[in-house]
């Protein structure tokens, strides 16, 4: 049996469009020095887009803003044209100087992706653009924009970078820019990453930064390392289990005081003028992690950083066995979730999962349609809720798996609501997040927990079972 997310339900783009709308509207302020990639702010109908610009000098030391983004397939309307399948994009580039520099520029192009067969339309796949402009040195933001030509619907990402000047007495350090290669797609060679969430499929990083000194009396000092922070990784916990304690990891998310070293290295360069810098890691296991640099010369010292965090390898959807029966642990008892996934061998573990669904549900075709709604639900959380960890691993998202997306959500300052029924009184039907803390500069993330309950036992249990039945098909 293939599993898949390809069946959409309309009921969970109303709670997208909302969830979005929240999220959008909160500002949140990063530390300039640490580059983290873009995020995924999904939203149904809509180009889903990723996209990262590097500023530097080139061998003539002329200014150049490398963009790179990402456009997945699946989010874009394919149309039948000549015997293929056919998705039609304008995509608008605007760099416009900030903080003093004066400059404005501009580039607009047309793409077609094509396919063969219409398993294009439900593809993990990205459609990658790179460009490169000449600009002056100083400080820019970038504007990319896609539009899906057959519904005229338009994504906008923007990110800012600065261009150092090869003539100023100051050293200068530019943002890190991180890559990657895939085993199976060496002749791609290395690509950039354009969010913090990066694939374990991924074979080798690569990281990259660009330093200007024009002063060769005085060598640099450049000091690197790898580190990787302790992080909650855990999956969300049953909703009657108590709340976190303020001393646990899973409340406090990411615990950027304790870490752990992976590799490091420290060199001098006497060499004057522009110099790229490259740093090479073989692929780290999952988990956060943060590449830094130090430089210290005759002017003090620079840093610069770019944080990422390693998951699966189909990230953020799901495909292998493994990937397929991690989520179970929402409908599993602890006993029967720990037996299945301690089975390494993957034909076995996929035969599990089978026998999971099956043993349950008496009628294939429903339970195809009861697994591809389960699956596709993780897939919603890991492009709306994922933080330092999966989106089907938080709080939000184990009741978004469960229940599906809320009728209503009421939002004020640390506080969350999703309401399942027009009484927003119903202790049954209304269920509270709060926010640990506020995002910042260093915790950008939203890490949202659950208001846990043992009231919830009953509605939790019977939920369960409409899933385990197939009966969680009647609500739709």
């Amino acid at each position: 049996m293939e599993y898949s997310g390809g069946t959409r339900h309309i009921y969970r783009f109303l709670f997208v469009l909302a969830i979005a709308a929240v999220v959008l509207s909160c500002s949140r302020a990063y530390d300039p020095a640490i580059e983290r990639g873009a995020e995924y702010q999904y939203r149904y109908g809509y180009p889903e887009v990723r996209m990262t610009a590097l500023g530097y000098l080139d061998e003539e030391g002329e200014g150049v803003i490398s963009i790179s983004a990402d456009i997945s397939d699946g989010s874009l309307i394919f149309r039948e044209r000549d015997g293929k399948y056919v998705a039609d994009i304008e995509i608008e580039i605007r760099i416009t100087g900030i903080e003093g520099t004066r400059y404005y520029d501009s580039y607009t192009t047309s793409e077609t992706i094509t396919s063969d067969d219409d398993r294009l339309i439900r593809s993990p796949e990205m459609v990658q653009f790179r460009k490169e402009m000449i600009v002056p040195p100083g400080q820019y933001e970038i504007s990319f924009s896609v539009t899906d030509s057959s519904t005229g619907r338009q994504t906008t990402r923007t990110t800012k970078t600065f261009v150092p000047d090869p003539d100023d007495e100051i050293i200068s350090l530019t943002a890190v820019q991180l890559l990657g290669i895939k085993p199976d797609r060496e002749w791609e060679g290395y690509v950039p990453i354009t969010t913090y969430h990066v694939s374990s499929a991924k074979d080798s990083l690569r990281f990259i930064t660009q330093v200007t000194n024009i002063h060769s009396e005085v060598p640099l000092t450049i000091r690197s390392r790898l580190i990787r922070f302790d992080a909650d990784t855990s999956a969300a916990r049953p909703m009657t289990f108590p709340n976190y304690s303020p001393s646990s990891l899973p409340f406090k998310g990411i615990d950027y005081r304790s870490y752990e070293v992976i590799d490091q290295s420290r060199r001098e360069l006497d060499q004057p003028g522009t110099v790229m810098i490259e740093f090479r890691q073989l692929r780290p296991q999952m988990g956060n992690y943060r590449f830094e640099v130090r430089i210290t010369g005759h002017d003090g010292e620079l840093y610069r950083a770019r944080d990422f965090s390693v998951k699966g390898v189909n990230f953020p959807h799901i495909r292998n066995p493994r990937e397929l029966a991690e989520p179970l642990v929402y409908l599993m008892g602890s006993r029967e979730y720990r037996e299945m996934m301690s089975i390494d061998d993957p034909v076995l573990l996929k035969e599990a999962v089978d026998y999971f669904w099956l043993s349950n549900i008496s009628s294939i075709d429903r339970a195809r349609q009861v697994i591809s709604m389960y699956y596709d639900r993780v897939e919603q959380a890991n492009k709306q809720f994922t933080n330092f960890k999966e989106g089907w691993k938080t709080d939000q998202g184990m009741i978004y798996i469960l229940f599906g997306p809320p009728w209503y959500v009421t939002t004020r300052l640390n506080r969350m609501q999703w309401s399942y029924t027009y009484n927003r009184e119903d202790p049954n039907y209304n269920y509270f997040f709060e926010r640990p803390r506020m995002p910042t500069e260093h915790f950008p993330f939203n890490n949202y927990l659950l208001q846990r309950s043992q009231n919830y036992f009953t509605i939790q249990y019977q939920q369960i079972q409409r899933w385990k039945t197939g009966h969680i098909l009647r609500a739709f």
